[in-house]
This record gives C-alpha cells, structure tokens and sequence, in this order.
C-alpha cells in the first residue's frame, strides 16, 4: 500500500512545488502589500479631511459599492475568457488609479469628491478583477492541492494586510500620503512581471449563443441554490461584510477616538488581524487541513466575533491589539473554508460565475456593513457598535450551525437532489429542488 502523506506543517506548502502558483503568490504579496498601504490612506485621508466615522464609512461604501455591481460581469469575463490576460489589464488599471491618487495629492488637488472618485473607479476595476483572481488559482495547481492553494493564497493577502498597513502607517508619519499612494502604484509591477511569466494552456470555447449578463446570474442563483453546501458559504460570507468587516475600516476612528495613538499606531492595529491570519496559516494549511471544514468555520466564527467584543472593551491599546491578532486567526479559516468549499463544489463551467456572485453577496453586505457602523459609532460611539456587531456575528454563526448550513460544507461535490435546509423548522418543510427554478445551460466560457 503507498504511503499517504497525512495533514501536517510539511504539507502547509504543497501548492509552491507549482511553479505557477509559487510566481502568482511570491508577486500577488508584494502588490497587496502595496494595496493595503493604500486601504490605510485612504480613510487617513478622509477622516483627516472630515473629522468623520460616517464619511470614512461613506469612503469604504464608495470603494466596494461598485466592486459588488461589476463582479457579475467579471464573473462572466472569466469563464469566457482567458483569466491572466484579464489580470493583467485590469491590474494594470488599478496601477493608474493609484498613480492618478498619488498625482492629485502632490498637486493639492485631494478634495473630497477627487478622493471618493478615484476610490469608486478602483472599485469598478476590481469588480471585474477579483472574479479572475480568485478562479485563476485552481488553474495553477491539481485538484488535489486546492485547499491548500487557497489556504496560502488567502496567507499571503493577511500577510500583505499584516505588513502593509504598518508600513502604510510608518509612510504616513514619515514621508506623508503622497508616498504611500506612489508605493502601492509601484507595488503593481510586481504582479505584472509575475504574470508575465506564468504559463496556462487556454481552454476552447464552448459553441452556441452567450446568455446575457442577468440571464447568467439568475442561472447562477439558481444553480447554487440547488447546492447545500455553496447556500451555507453564502450567508456565512454575508454575515461576515456586515457585521464582522467593518472593524477594519474603524480601526481609524478607534486610533483616533479611544486610543489616542498616531499613525504608525494606526497602522500596526490596521495590520493586527493580517498578522493574526499569518500567524494562523501553518496550523490552518497543515494540520487544519484535516479537520472537517464546516467544524474549523463555526468554531473560527465564533472566536472572531468573540474577538471583536474583546477588541472593543479593551481598556487600553496593547490589548485591543492582541484581540484583532486572535480576531485575524479566526479570520483564515473562515475565508479559507468557504472559498475551498465553493472551489471544490462548481462545476468547472460555472465557476467564475458563481465566485462572482459571492464575491458580490460579500462586496455588497460590506458597505452595508461599513456604512452603516460608521454612522451608528457616530451617533453611539465605536465601542458599543463593534460590540454589538461582534456579538451578532458569532450569535449568527451558532445559528448556521444549528439550522444545518454549515455542516454541508463539508461536501466535496455537492448533490443536486439534496433539499436546501429550512432555516427555521417552524416554517415549514425544506426547498426541494422541484421547487426552484430550472437551471439553464449557460456554459461559459473556458479560459
């Protein structure tokens, strides 16, 4: 009998022995990087120029807003096309934006609007990026090293939010907003060049006509309806841009308001749940990896909205830090299992579309999120906000739980015929597949 290679630290880094994988991660972490430099910046600069929680939140709902409205056609763009050459022109957009960001600041043209434009065309751009990027991955490595691709590859985005915003920080209490506009601009080469090198055959594209955009996204609505597993990620990541994302977006205020610590400060709290995913990962991609998944969700969403609560009822600024570092290795296995069981579950044909619309549902719910949180702290306060909202999110997850969702991430493929879970038993018998609409043959197109 062959030896099979049991979950552990050694295999935390099976998906490097993919060339392709290894040159996507080693340019998508320094270009993060730069990223989150800017996710910094940005609400720096709008509260600088506001004194406001609600216009910081107003500046993330600006950001993410039209990101969630164009995932569905870049969802369509990366089932019908081929996904590096999508990256690479949308990752060379976003690099003007930043420069177009960095060249307002130097030229005293930042107002507020300027800001909130520019924030809004980067969304855009993502919106058609975020689809490719997340699909792009399963081409890089064989199935069998999926879940430890999309392990490392959400690794190497919380180990570029864990660097970059205390980078951003030190940049802005050093050399100022322009510079740390002009990094994140810079930073894009790296991805490109990576890019550049990458090798993927292109898959034929499938005959007959192309269904339209919303034709596709009522197909994908109701195929994944149809599938247990992908209904329990969805509301999972619902709840999560609602009510566990926008502590990110505070962290300004809290630095302002409640800890009274500068930039630098700023950034190193900014960055503590990136630090916190990083610091989970080895234990998240290797012996994390066999464990079910639906029992590493429940128990990390818990623990991050417990974290949370704790973060916002710390008396002092060293301890709000150590609660986002355990909020952050919460955070891994939350993105890691919900992503991978989507991953696992598509049909290959509709993958872009259905990562698109998840990428929607999540892009949506947080500026709802943000925007919403940013008001209520100015009218309550940060802390009882966050409180709340922490509360809520691990109360939720306990809830998905008991009703039966997350269990079924637990399925490799997923069984059409199995009915989606009554969220309620009072409220009836459980939707069976006879009573959804049709599923449409929309196939896209390979890449």
């Amino acid at each position: 009998m062959a030896d099979v290679e049991r979950p552990g630290l050694r295999q935390a880094a099976r998906a490097f022995r993919e060339r392709n994988f290894a040159l996507f991660w080693s340019g998508a972490v320094l270009s993060n990087t730069g990223t989150w430099v800017q996710n910094v910046t940005v609400p720096y600069v709008v509260y600088q120029i506001t004194d406001s929680a609600a216009w910081v939140g107003a500046a993330g709902f600006f950001q993410l807003a039209p990101l969630a409205l164009l995932s569905p056609f870049g969802g369509q763009l990366a089932d019908r096309h081929h996904r590096r050459s999508i990256l690479l022109v949308t990752q060379s957009c976003l690099a003007l934006v930043a420069l177009a960001l960095w060249g307002v600041w130097v030229t005293g043209q930042a107002s507020l609007p300027v800001v909130l434009g520019l924030v809004s065309l980067g969304g855009v751009i993502t919106g058609l990026n975020i689809p490719s990027w997340q699909a792009f991955v399963a081409d890089l490595v064989p199935r069998d090293a999926l879940l430890n691709a999309v392990t490392l590859n959400s690794a190497q985005f919380n180990a570029a939010r864990a660097f970059g915003p205390a980078l951003g920080g030190l940049v802005l209490s050093t050399l100022g907003v322009g510079a740390a506009f002009l990094i994140n601009a810079l930073s894009y080469a790296c991805v490109l060049v990576a890019l550049a090198l990458i090798r993927v055959p292109r898959r034929p594209r499938p005959e007959g006509a192309r269904p339209t955009v919303l034709s596709d996204i009522a197909a994908t609505a109701g195929y994944v309806r149809r599938h247990r597993g992908m209904v329990a990620a969805f509301l999972a990541v619902i709840a999560l841009g609602v009510l566990g994302q926008p502590v990110i977006s505070l962290t300004v205020v809290f630095a302002e308001e409640v800890f009274d610590v500068g930039g630098f400060a700023y950034g190193a709290m900014a960055g503590a749940i990136g630090l916190g995913s990083v610091l989970a990962t080895p234990l998240v991609a290797g012996p994390g990896a066999g464990l079910r998944r639906s029992r590493l969700a429940v128990v990390a969403m818990v623990a991050y909205g417990v974290a949370l609560v704790g973060f916002a009822l710390s008396p002092v600024y060293a301890v709000g830090f150590a609660f986002l570092l355990v909020a952050g290795a919460g955070y891994l296995p939350i993105a890691a299992t919900l992503n991978t069981s989507l991953q696992l579950q598509v049909d290959e044909d509709r993958r872009g579309k259905v990562l698109a619309v998840y990428i929607t549902l999540f892009t949506l719910s947080m500026p709802v999120g943000v925007l919403t949180q940013g008001v209520v702290a100015d009218l309550v306060g940060p802390r009882p906000t966050v409180v709340v909202a922490g509360a809520a999110f691990a109360l939720v997850a306990v809830w998905l739980w008991r009703a039966g969702f997350l269990p079924r991430l637990d399925d490799d493929r997923a069984e059409p015929g199995s009915p989606v879970p009554s969220p309620d038993p009072a409220a009836g018998p459980a939707v069976q597949p006879a009573d959804l609409p049709p599923v449409g043959d929309v196939g896209g197109v390979g890449d």
